[in-house]
């Protein structure tokens, strides 16, 4: 059974996907309406009038306000009733919750919690960097977000789920190292290969000839932030003495995972390259795989939500060294969970 942690901060949607139209999500089982008021922000309120449950965001903006479009209640900006029909007095409960909202680094994150935020959202500051060029989308997934997490945190799959795309015999043949920060509650898992097959995803990208030097070094944010640092090069290029880089290609794969029900989950992707910047066809063929790619384990993870579905009480799965990191992320979340 899925446990949401909750006291998080969750992306709701890019910057770019709230406007002035009405817009719903649902997050961990609570549906939200955004919108951006005249100044630009975004807001984000219940998506539920208090009078008969009818969704705001089937209804309509008025200025900054929304007026229920089945029998006008209007509330502000504060999720505060400010007009009733039929009577001039607005009872003390007619109101919604509004929720804390940071926009930040393309993404538009929302507070699910009780109280204030705790803490800031994580970063991941490449996709608003203009030393970088971001493609991205998002991919409704009907699973569980927990098998979302294990997907990413093993990228051994990629040699048999996306071969031909971004896998390679060398992706699961290489060990990989884990280290788990336990203060700051951040999960690293690397895996570097020396001398790799040059999938086309990165072949037609880089222009890279022949075999390559290729970097993995994830680390994950629990619950929601998952950043892939990857650098390619040709085989035998490493980084100079002095920490520069200048003959690396560096991809950053950003997902952020957001629970929308115990079953559900939004998949929102995102790369950014520090190459080719302008390059329209190259962001046409990043942004048209990585969306093959993220279907595939979309296809694959929505079989498994069914298998785990039937399944006998009691089953018990193995765990193997390429496990590491999931298994971490697990204990980490049931304890974020539990607090």
């Amino acid at each position: 059974m899925t446990t949401f942690v909750r006291n998080q901060w969750y992306v709701a949607a890019y910057g770019h996907e709230i406007g002035r139209e009405l817009f719903g999500r649902t997050i961990l089982g609570e549906s939200i309406v955004f919108y951006r008021a005249e100044s630009g922000e975004v807001v984000a309120l219940a998506d539920r009038c208090v009078h008969r449950r009818f969704p705001l965001s089937e209804s309509r903006l008025d200025g900054d306000t929304i007026v229920c479009g089945y029998h006008g209640f209007t509330y502000d900006r504060a999720g505060t009733c400010v007009f009733v029909p039929g009577q001039k007095r607005i009872p003390r409960t007619a109101r919604v919750k509004a929720y804390d909202v940071v926009e930040q680094d393309s993404f538009v994150w929302v507070w699910i919690g009780d109280g204030p935020p705790e803490v800031s959202p994580p970063r991941a500051p490449w996709l608003a960097d203009p030393a970088y060029t971001t493609v991205c989308g998002m991919e409704p997934l009907a699973a569980r977000y927990e098998l979302l997490v294990d997907n990413l945190l093993d990228l051994s799959h990629e040699t048999y789920l996306h071969g031909g795309y971004i896998g390679t015999p060398e992706v699961a043949e290489t060990p990989i190292t884990t280290e788990v920060d336990e203060d700051a509650g951040v999960i690293y898992v690397s895996r570097r290969m020396a001398d790799a097959a040059c999938p086309p995803f990165y072949a037609k990208s880089t222009g890279i000839e022949g075999r390559i030097t290729r970097w993995q070094d994830i680390e994950y944010h629990p619950p929601c932030l998952y950043l892939l640092h990857s650098r390619i090069a040709p085989a035998g290029v490493l980084p100079r003495e002095d920490g520069t880089d200048p003959d690396g290609f560096h991809v950053e794969v950003v997902y952020a995972i957001t629970p929308e029900t115990e079953h559900s989950t939004h998949d929102f992707w995102a790369v950014a390259r520090d190459f080719a910047l302008e390059d329209q066809g190259v962001s046409d063929f990043l942004a048209e795989n990585n969306r093959t790619v993220v279907l595939q384990d979309v296809v694959a993870l929505n079989v498994l939500e069914q298998v785990i579905a039937t399944e006998p009480a009691g089953y018990q799965e193995l765990s193997i060294n390429i496990d590491t990191g999931g298994l971490a992320a697990r204990r980490i979340l049931k304890r974020m969970a539990a607090t």
